[in-house]
């Protein structure tokens, strides 16, 4: 697995367009830490970790909301995008949201912009 934010997202992406209720994927601190903004941000209704044979997994409780969700991965393994703070625009005029990994930890561009921290652009979900 080379990337795994890309492996999180079409895993979640597999599972609501397969009408899943559970997606088990392998553990990271990354992952983790994107999870608790996508269920900040209702895409998630919950999820846990969980160990078996050695391996951690997190255990991912779909919410399905009116609207099925876009995700775009914008910073790739091959080619990473860095932008200030200057630089953070809305994402789809407001109505999506993007997360940037600051050296402040993860947080949404909205959070980063308020607080003038930029980092490394991530992922795109409207």
């Amino acid at each position: 697995m080379t990337d795994p934010i890309a492996d999180l997202i079409v895993q979640i992406k597999n599972a609501f367009m397969a009408k899943k209720d559970f997606v088990h994927v392998q553990f990271s601190k990354l992952k983790y830490e994107i999870l608790k903004i996508f269920q900040e941000k209702g895409i998630v209704e919950s999820f846990s970790k969980e160990e078996s044979n050695k391996k951690s997994f997190l255990k991912i409780k779909l919410k399905y909301p009116q609207k099925y969700f876009e995700f775009k991965r914008i910073s790739k393994p091959g080619r990473r995008i860095y932008v200030g703070y200057r630089e953070i625009k809305p994402v789809k005029q407001g109505y999506g949201f993007g997360i940037i990994s600051t050296p402040q930890g993860l947080m949404t561009e909205i959070e980063a912009k308020k607080k003038k921290i930029g980092g490394e652009y991530l992922i795109e979900v409207y």
